[in-house]
């Protein structure tokens, strides 16, 4: 690969208020039903005085960003992939009806074993709220992918 198929420093933002209709989705695609994210009631007599949302949803925000940091990332014969996030940590709640902000920013790149990492940060009203360590790995595609596959 002549090119580093992202800048170190390149910052993509996504930015998304979270609704009473995002959390109900995401518990039922996931079957996480905790009180903590579906139990109003239950959640009124906690410390947060409410429900929060999930800490997996505030991730999937997360891979939303890096999605984004991707799209044009990808050179001639390589194929960005996530093998995921390290260090994730949830530093405060979310609740429903706040807007989080994501900031994704690479940190670097290596050329030869064409990895990247990056540090994705989650506010909301300017505290940080999550965070994590990005890893990307470009994987060869077209006719070079064709000879590595490993499964039919």
């Amino acid at each position: 690969m002549d090119e580093n198929p992202i800048e170190v420093g390149a910052v993509t933002v996504f930015r998304k208020t979270i609704t009473e209709t995002d959390m109900v989705l995401f518990s039922g695609i996931t079957g996480d039903f905790a009180a903590n994210h579906t139990d109003e009631e239950y959640m009124n007599s906690s410390v947060y005085g409410t429900r929060h949302v999930h800490g997996a949803l505030v991730v999937g925000f997360m891979s939303t960003a890096a999605g984004r940091a991707l799209e044009d990332a990808r050179p001639h014969g390589l194929v960005p992939v996530s093998l995921g996030y390290d260090r994730i940590r949830f530093i405060k709640p979310v609740f429903p009806g706040q807007t989080l902000h994501v900031h994704h920013e690479f940190e670097s790149y290596d050329p030869v074993g064409w990895r990247a990492s990056a540090k994705v940060e989650a506010r909301v009203d300017g505290d940080l709220v999550a965070l994590a360590t990005h890893i990307v790995k470009w994987v060869p595609s077209g006719e070079s992918a064709q000879r590595l596959r490993t499964r039919p």
